[in-house]
C-alpha cells in the first residue's frame, strides 16, 4: 500500500480496504525500518499519528463527510509550528522548543484530516540546498545514501522518495521545494507567493519564503496544495482571492494549444549533460501532447543569484535577531552577574551554525549605514527587471520552463566547503522566488552519467498556478507511457518496500 499514490490510497480508504490507522501504521514501521540510513525525520510523533488516524476512520464510520486526503499521512518539515510538538527549524538554538500554537498550514492539514507523521530534517533556519546545514546531521538520498537530497529540505523530499510518506509540506525561499524534488525524483511546487498562509512559519526571507506541497505525483501535489492554500487574515501578505483551480488542471493535463516558453538563460553552458538531454526529450513530448515550444529571453537572470544572496541574507539578518537568549530558545553562559550582553552572544555564537552566521553577517553588512542603497537597494533594483523579463516573457508563452536544477545529487561533503559552488545549485529556481509567482519541478528520467533524476521546472504566472498543474500532468501521462511504471520504482531504495 505504501508505493500506491496519495490519491489511490484515498479511494482504498473510501472503499474499506483499509483503514487509516492501519495505513498510518504501514507508514511508521517504514519510517522505524529505513529511517535510521535515510535520516529524513527529526521528531516522529507516532502517538498522536495513530490518534488522527483512528480520529478520522471513526468519522467515516459515522457517515461524514470527509476531504479527499483525509486519513493520508504526511511529513512535516521542521520549520512549520505545530503545537506541542519540538519544532527546530534545524538549528541547536531551538532544541525542544515546542510552540504554543499551529502554523495555519498545520491548521489546514488537520482540518483536511491529514494524519502527520512528524517533522523532517532541514538546512538551519532554510538556509542551505543540501540539508547537510542540520544541526541534526545530513539526509541521505534513498537513490543513492552517500548523495545529497538537496535542500533546504531534504527531509521531506527524502521522505516522499523512501515511501515513509506519500505526502509532504516543503518551502521554498529560493528553490527549497523543486530543488529536493529533482534531486530525489518526486514533485514539488512552489505557490505563488501569498498564496499559502506564512503564518506560523519560522521566518527566513520574509518577502521570498512560501510553503508548498510536495508528493510523488503532480494530482497528489495538487490535492495537497487546494488543501493547504487560502486567504489568512493572520498574514498581511495572504492573497484574498480563490485558489486556483489546481486539482482540475491536474485531472485535465490538456496542453493543446498551450505556448510553453523555454528561457534560454535557464538551459545554457553549465549544465549537466544528461539534465539538458532529458529536458529536451521532454519538450518533445509536451510537443506531441498538442503544445507549443517556442525560445524566451529573460536577460536580467543572470544577476538573479548575486541579487539574491543580498535580500536573502539581509532580511535573515533582521529576523534572526528575535532569537536573542532572553525570550525563548537557548540560553547558555547564565551564569550568576553574567551580562544580558554575554549570554546573548555566546548563545548565538553556539546556538547558529556556520553558514547561518555567514548570512547573518552578509545581511548585516548590506543593511549597515553607507552600503544600504550599493547592496539591498541595488539587488531590489536587480528584483524589479527580474519581475518584468516574467511579464514580457509571460506575453509570449502561458508557463516558461527550464531544467530545475544544473546537475543531479552531488555527493555529501562535495561543496561543504564551496559557499559559491553551493549557491549555484539554486541558479535556476531563484527568479521564481524574486518575482513572487509559482514553480514547480516533476522528475523527467535518469541523467545517463549517474542513473540519477533529473528535474523539469515549470514557472507560472501570479495566481495562475493551474496552468503548471496542466502542463506537469501532461508531461508525468506522457513519461508514464513512455517508461511504463513511475520512475521511483526504478529506484533503489533501501528495505524493499511494498
Amino acid at each position: 500500500m505504501i508505493k500506491k499514490s496519495a490519491h489511490e490510497m484515498s479511494q482504498a480508504l473510501a472503499g474499506g480496504e483499509i483503514t487509516s490507522v492501519q495505513l498510518t501504521q504501514q507508514h511508521l514501521n517504514r519510517i522505524a525500518s529505513v529511517d535510521t540510513d535515510v535520516h529524513a525525520f527529526l521528531h516522529v510523533d507516532a502517538e498522536g499519528a495513530l490518534a488522527q488516524a483512528a480520529s478520522i476512520d471513526a468519522a467515516r464510520s459515522r457517515g461524514e463527510k470527509l476531504g479527499p486526503l483525509a486519513g493520508i499521512p504526511l511529513a512535516l518539515k521542521d520549520v512549520m509550528t505545530q503545537k506541542g510538538i519540538p519544532t527546530t527549524a534545524g538549528s541547536k538554538m531551538l532544541e525542544g522548543w515546542r510552540p504554543p500554537y499551529d502554523s495555519t498550514v498545520v491548521t489546514n492539514l488537520k482540518s483536511a484530516g491529514i494524519v502527520i507523521l512528524g517533522k523532517t530534517n532541514m538546512d538551519e533556519f532554510a538556509m542551505g540546498s543540501s540539508t547537510e546545514n542540520s544541526a541534526y546531521g545530513p539526509t541521505h538520498n534513498p537513490w543513492d545514501l552517500s548523495r545529497i537530497p538537496g535542500g533546504s529540505g531534504g527531509g521531506s523530499a527524502a521522505a516522499l522518495a523512501a515511501f515513509e510518506a506519500p505526502l509532504a509540506i516543503g518551502t521554498d525561499t529560493g528553490g527549497s521545494i523543486r530543488q529536493p524534488a529533482a534531486v530525489t525524483g518526486t514533485v514539488g511546487v512552489k505557490p505563488t507567493y501569498g498564496g499559502v498562509s506564512r503564518y506560523g512559519l519560522i521566518a527566513f526571507s520574509s518577502s521570498l519564503d512560501q510553503a508548498g506541497p510536495c508528493a510523488r505525483t503532480v494530482l497528489d501535489t495538487a490535492l495537497l496544495h487546494e488543501a493547504i492554500a487560502g486567504h489568512d487574515p493572520r498574514d498581511s501578505t495572504s492573497i484574498n482571492a480563490p485558489v486556483p483551480a489546481v486539482v482540475q488542471a491536474a485531472k485535465s493535463g490538456d496542453v493543446k494549444g498551450m505556448k510553453i516558453g523555454v528561457v534560454k538563460e535557464l538551459n545554457g553552458d553549465g549544465y549537466q549533460a544528461g539534465v539538458r538531454s532529458r529536458f529536451e526529450e521532454s519538450l518533445e513530448l509536451l510537443a506531441k501532447a498538442g503544445a507549443e515550444i517556442v525560445e524566451v529571453s529573460c536577460p536580467n537572470f543572470e544577476y538573479a543569484l548575486a541579487a539574491y544572496y543580498l535580500i536573502a541574507p539581509s532580511e535573515c539578518s533582521s529576523n534572526l535577531a528575535r532569537f536573542d537568549a532572553m525570550r525563548y530558545g537557548l540560553r547558555v553562559g547564565d551564569e550568576s552577574g553574567a551580562s544580558a550582553e554575554s549570554v546573548m552572544n555566546l548563545t548565538r555564537d553556539i546556538g547558529f551554525g556556520r553558514e547561518v552566521k555567514r548570512r547573518i553577517i552578509l545581511g548585516t553588512y548590506a543593511l549597515s549605514s553607507g552600503y544600504y542603497d550599493a547592496y539591498y537597494g541595488s539587488a531590489q533594483k536587480v528584483r524589479t527587471l527580474i519581475t518584468q523579463d516574467f511579464e514580457k516573457a509571460f506575453t509570449h508563452a502561458d508557463v516558461l520552463v527550464s531544467p530545475t536544477c544544473p546537475t543531479t545529487a552531488f555527493k555529501i561533503g562535495e561543496k561543504s566547503n564551496d559557499p559559491l559552488a553551493m549557491y549555484l545549485n539554486d541558479i535556476a529556481t531563484i527568479p521564481v522566488n524574486m518575482a513572487g509567482i509559482g514553480g514547480m519541478s516533476l522528475p523527467c528520467g535518469l541523467a545517463p552519467e549517474d542513473s540519477l533524476p533529473v528535474g523539469f521546472q515549470i514557472m507560472s504566472p501570479a495566481m495562475q498556478d493551474q496552468r503548471m498543474y496542466l502542463v506537469g500532468a501532461a508531461l508525468e501521462a506522457a513519461l508514464l507511457a513512455q517508461w511504463g511504471a513511475p520512475l521511483l520504482s526504478q529506484a533503489p531504495v533501501m528495505g524493499g518496500a511494498q
